[in-house]
């Protein structure tokens, strides 16, 4: 990824920080979970509505994390609104490849997943945005809650 690039995706991630989508809390919702990241204090819940044929029909989150932690839930919950649950095991699957190795080409990616690529240059930084993925995996799985530990 080149400058350029770099530098608008950095400020793509600032703007979901400052101004997150689907921040707040759902009025129906009938899978949710509560996310932790104790390296740096991340904490979210995520709450669902899945409709009985497996489609995510809303989801919200809520509370206090890094701007990485923030802007990928916000993103996150923007992809997988209206997505079947297979659909967003594949995308988790992709997210958490393109972080974590050098598998999946960023030309490959849904441009939101790839504004990322660059967080894999920092380690510990990886916990904070797969943190919200991992929540909502846990939501749709019936599980309460989740640590990154």
């Amino acid at each position: 990824m080149d400058l350029e690039f770099r530098e608008l995706y950095q400020q793509l991630i600032l703007d979901h920080n400052k101004n997150p989508k689907n921040f707040g809390k759902l009025q129906v919702c009938n899978h949710q979970s509560v996310g932790m990241n104790p390296l740096c204090g991340d904490h979210l819940k995520i709450e669902v509505n899945i409709s009985p044929n497996q489609y995510i029909e809303d989801i919200k989150f809520s509370g206090d994390g890094c701007a990485i932690s923030r802007a990928s839930a916000s993103i996150m919950t923007s992809i997988v609104k209206g997505k079947s649950i297979p659909e967003v095991k594949i995308y988790f699957e992709q997210f958490h490849s393109l972080l974590t190795t050098d598998a999946i080409p960023e030309d490959d990616l849904d441009e939101r997943i790839a504004i990322f690529s660059g967080v894999r240059e920092f380690p510990a930084r990886v916990k904070c945005a797969t943190l919200c993925w991992h929540t909502l995996l846990a939501a749709v799985n019936g599980k309460e809650n989740i640590s990154t530990e």
